[in-house]
């Protein structure tokens, strides 16, 4: 989603964002996100006002003070930035692909079933098996951080028992000139 970015030519502009707007999104990541209220208070104040980035392709960027927190495609569900997601680790489910998987992640390419299946990947147990759709932080065997967000194409039992295709398609990544931008 974000190998090329450009922000001189791919933000379209800059809003303010209502606070009635706020609030609904606020909720909407209490819902999405395994985060407390008090934890999301930490990340964004409810007094600091939100400022919505638009860019091509239908993405919304929201920031604080200029300093990228969270994104949305369409309207689909939200997505930390890699950066928010390295101060709260615990704000995605995990999954973690092995060292065979590492080089094709950081080139941008989505992460294959056997990646996450074999003995250095990881997938979550069959009780809290996650389901198609759901956004997931991508770690790499024998790294402390997330390198990668994406979102699942399959359900997690289903990545096991196929074992082949996409698992997770790769939102973004260490690397992408998403992770280069400090401030909007």
């Amino acid at each position: 989603m974000f190998k090329k970015f450009h922000p001189s030519s791919d933000v379209a502009g800059q809003t303010s964002v209502k606070s009635s707007v706020q609030r609904s999104i606020r909720s909407s990541l209490l819902s999405q996100w395994k985060i407390d209220p008090e934890t999301l208070e930490q990340i964004w104040p409810k007094k600091e006002p939100l400022t919505l980035v638009k860019c091509r392709e239908h993405i919304s960027i929201f920031t604080l003070h200029g300093e990228p927190l969270f994104f949305q495609h369409f309207d689909g569900p939200f997505f930390p930035t890699l950066r928010l997601l390295h101060k709260y680790p615990f704000v995605l489910p995990m999954v973690r692909i092995d060292r065979g998987a590492i080089r094709f992640l950081l080139a941008g390419a989505h992460m294959m079933c056997p990646g996450m299946t074999s003995a250095g990947g990881y997938l979550p147990p069959a009780e809290s098996a996650l389901p198609v759709g759901t956004p997931v932080a991508i770690h790499a065997e024998g790294k402390e951080h997330a390198v990668g967000i994406g979102i699942t194409k399959m359900d997690t039992e289903e990545m096991k028992k196929v074992n082949k295709g996409i698992g997770v398609e790769t939102v973004t990544y260490i690397g992408d000139d998403f992770w280069a931008l400090q401030t909007l």
